[in-house]
């Protein structure tokens, strides 16, 4: 494997990025989501940027500013364009026979490279697209997204131990109340929010894009509540959590990248 590591600019601070280096024209950049760092949860994306390597593309993976190795101060996801911007032109200076480049993120890493309208990139990979917007009610439920709850009682309701639990009295029946209005709730007929910035941000971006959801993860169902689910471009994938640990939810996620990047 030949990986190396290197520093590259981005508004006055030295961000810091590490390159599995393969000779394919077509480069693929993981973008963080959340505070994680580059390597990803137990070093998932390390190995994930492996594997993809191994099959002729490039892949760099990068620690925004203020987070992991980086410098300069986290700002958090709505404010990261720059830096995507500047590891797309740190990835064509360290590569540069790249002439394509493939942008993946999960969750807010994904609503970033919305926001920033897919800057610098040429084919976009958007995991579980975050689009929760918090308040105060969210303890109870009450804004838990339409497609989260629903999928969450289906389960439920397939599960002889909840059936068990609720017999017995052993279920709060008023947050469950609260639960099952929230599932009756009519679903938005358009983006509202985070999702309408994220769309508009997106309206503008000419290259593939693929939308990617986990059938276990609430970020992923309430993305699909706002989003349109006739898009040709979502793909789901049902048994798989927000992370993909599954062994077979990661070869859907290696397939649906390697996809992307042989498109």
């Amino acid at each position: 494997m030949n990986r190396r590591h290197f520093l590259f600019p981005c508004e006055g601070s030295q961000l810091v990025g590490t390159i599995d280096v393969a000779s394919g024209a077509t480069a693929l950049l993981i973008v963080s989501g959340g505070n994680e760092v580059r390597a990803g949860a137990w070093n998932g994306q390390a190995r994930f940027a492996a594997r993809i390597a191994a099959e002729g593309f490039p892949v760099l993976r990068f620690d925004r500013r203020g987070v992991g190795d980086s410098e300069g101060v986290n700002a958090g996801f709505r404010t990261s364009v720059d830096d995507i911007n500047a590891a797309c032109v740190a990835l064509r200076k360290q590569l540069p026979h790249v002439s394509r480049i493939v942008a993946l993120g999960n969750c807010d890493a994904a609503s970033a490279l919305m926001l920033a309208g897919g800057t610098g990139c040429d084919a976009l990979v958007l995991s579980n697209p975050w689009t929760i917007e918090s308040s105060g009610n969210d303890a109870n439920g009450e804004n838990e997204p339409t497609e989260g709850v629903r999928g969450h009682y289906r389960r439920r309701l397939a599960d002889p131990a909840a059936i068990r639990r609720l017999l017995t009295g052993h279920v709060s029946i008023p947050k469950l109340a609260r639960s099952l209005v929230a599932a009756a709730r009519r679903r938005p007929t358009a983006p509202n929010g985070l999702a309408a910035q994220m769309a508009n941000g997106l309206a503008g971006f000419g290259g593939p894009i693929r939308f990617l959801v986990a059938g276990r993860d609430r970020a992923g169902l309430a993305f699909l509540s706002h989003w349109n689910k006739a898009d040709p471009r979502l793909r789901t994938c049902p048994q798989a959590t927000h992370s993909y640990v599954e062994p077979t939810s990661q070869e859907w996620l290696v397939t649906q990248v390697l996809d992307v990047l042989r498109g």
